[in-house]
């Protein structure tokens, strides 16, 4: 088999239309190259796109504006350099070195551009930025990661089937959990059966945030980013926010409550109800054209029925977490900044409704498809407060 049948790649079309838009934005700016930062977990999203690489450690892409064949991908460590030439659509991929941005200083000047207006992109550490300037003292520097971002959020279709894979994913950890959720195994034993459903397929884990709390006498009111040695018991309810990859950058996401071995009570089902009305109104307003501020008229929902958020309620999603990232009006430290929503952008509507107390919440939300008229999910489950395990 060929290196592209053994790993994920987008086709050379797919390349050359991200590469054409790119180098347009380039020529607005009259920058000839562009410096493109990645670094793991979650810093990866422009390299990612430019060359196909997901940085095991750090990366630089040298990005000139006249041709991907003269295009360098420095990667760390030396021992993931054979592994980056096989999965990178990029031809010349080399060791950064004892020093990345040294190495990336060096190919600039061998290139004749160290007079030049050089873009930068990504999340670049402060002791490389000093290297790059000390180095390159009469390029001139600017900032391109907001233009490289305003040209990732709409998708390609190619894009979008990436996507539905990473959903695919996600399914089947929720899909696993119901199976095998039950009283008396730990919460880290959660962990293992959302990975254990994917990683066999090919999925990667992106995140896995789960945590449990008594009905009866909750503590909780959000998905944890860490699991505990906790116990489950007969009437917890355990609160999920799912995402695995299909190549890495390419994730769905899904959020689904569970209760343990017994019905939802009263007051969570008043609760999961609210969410996902919340998830529905806010879903019936997005469509190519609509603004955040419907979208945060909408939401006024929440606080009506007497509740109010704790996580984002609505984002971009896939390449990165992206605009727009949405809270109500009464939970945000700040006014969100006008959004126009566009056909083929992908986002996560994930209404997180808690009491103001902050000791009882639910959250329901997955991954979706911008639309002319409205918007298309990217998963396959339905909307439910899934019940585990109801025999014990």
């Amino acid at each position: 088999m060929d290196t592209q049948s053994l790993y994920p790649r987008f086709s050379e079309d797919e390349f050359s239309r991200r590469y054409s838009s790119v180098r347009a934005a380039m020529l607005e700016f009259e920058i000839p190259v562009l410096l493109v930062y990645g670094t793991p977990p979650f810093a990866n999203g422009e390299l990612l796109y430019l060359s196909n690489y997901p940085s095991t450690r750090e990366a630089f892409l040298i990005f000139p504006g006249e041709s991907e064949a003269g295009s360098t991908l420095f990667a760390q460590m030396y021992n993931h350099i054979p592994a980056a030439r096989k999965v990178s659509c990029i031809a010349d991929v080399r060791w950064g070195g004892p020093d990345t941005a040294a190495a990336v200083v060096e190919n600039i000047e061998q290139r004749g551009l160290a007079h030049s207006r050089i873009g930068l992109v990504g999340n670049i550490p402060t002791h490389h930025n000093e290297t790059l300037k000390r180095g390159l003292p009469r390029a001139t520097f600017i900032d391109f990661t907001p233009r490289m971002l305003q040209l990732r959020l709409v998708k390609s279709d190619e894009e979008i089937e990436f996507l539905r894979r990473g959903a695919e994913f996600c399914d089947r950890a929720i899909a696993a959990l119901e199976r095998e959720a039950r009283p008396g195994i730990t919460e880290h034993e959660l962990v293992a059966i959302v990975q254990g459903s994917y990683l066999g397929l090919g999925g990667r884990s992106t995140i896995h945030y789960m945590a449990t709390t008594p009905m009866n006498n909750p503590s909780v009111c959000v998905p944890a980013q860490f699991q505990s040695m906790r116990v489950l018991e007969k009437g917890d309810v355990l609160l999920t926010e799912l995402s695995a990859y299909y190549c890495d950058g390419y994730p769905g996401q899904i959020l689904r409550p569970f209760t343990i071995a017994a019905p939802p009570t009263p007051a969570y089902q008043h609760m999961y109800d609210i969410a996902v009305e919340a998830f529905s109104r806010i879903a019936n307003v997005i469509r190519d054209g609509a603004s955040s501020e419907e979208v945060l008229d909408t939401a006024e929902y929440i606080h009506k029925a007497g509740y109010t958020i704790y996580d984002d309620l609505v984002h971009g999603f896939g390449g990165g977490y992206l605009p727009p990232i949405l809270r109500t009006r009464r939970t945000s430290a700040r006014p969100a900044p006008p959004f126009t929503f566009k056909e083929n952008m992908t986002i996560v509507i994930q209404p997180n409704v808690i009491t103001e107390d902050e000791r009882m919440g639910v959250q329901v939300g997955e991954l979706l498809r911008v639309t002319k008229s409205g918007v298309q999910s990217l998963h396959r489950l339905p909307m439910c407060f899934i019940e585990c395990d109801p025999r014990s």
